[in-house]
């Protein structure tokens, strides 16, 4: 096969398999935490080269579990308040965090039916904003993003803060 339908193949399986190329994903958390693809590779206990082939399409998937949980982990972790801000020391102590952590992926640490995603993000997003106001955002997202949209109305279903 040549090279370029292997990127396409193997950019069709990350679709299907992480929702979208992990390229993407990979390039938010550089501008996330203002780091290199080197340094982001060794927070996530991946060689850099690796790394990049996994970018780039030229392999599809991760093949270590525990490099994917501490990629998520740190995909949750800019969805913190302190990461949020952008502060400097908050965004290292998340990638430190994330460094050192030895996750493990067993069938007791995944969560069912996105509940462990809404305990991290509808309380942020209802920090951010009331249920008014989530709602209307859900309203003008509705047509063009309508898995956002969802979201925010959940999440407006909640408390007023």
């Amino acid at each position: 096969m040549e090279d370029h339908k292997i990127v396409q193949r193997n950019l069709a399986l990350q679709r299907e398999w992480y929702g979208e190329p992990l390229g993407d994903r990979v390039r938010r958390l550089v501008v996330a935490f203002s780091v290199s693809q080197a340094q982001l590779a060794d927070v996530l206990g991946i060689s850099a080269p690796m790394l990049s082939q996994v970018m780039s399409g030229r392999r599809a998937k991760i093949g270590n579990p525990s490099v994917l949980a501490r990629m998520i982990m740190l995909e949750r972790k800019v969805l913190t308040p302190d990461v949020a801000s952008g502060a400097p020391e908050a965004l290292q102590r998340a990638l430190e965090d994330v460094r050192l952590s030895k996750p493990t992926v067993s069938r007791d640490s995944l969560p069912v039916n996105g509940a462990d995603d809404e305990a991290v993000v509808f309380p942020f997003l209802r920090r951010l904003a009331d249920r008014r106001e989530l709602s209307q955002a859900a309203d003008v997202l509705g047509e063009d993003f309508p898995a956002l949209a969802e979201l925010l109305r959940r999440a407006g279903k909640g408390r007023d803060v």
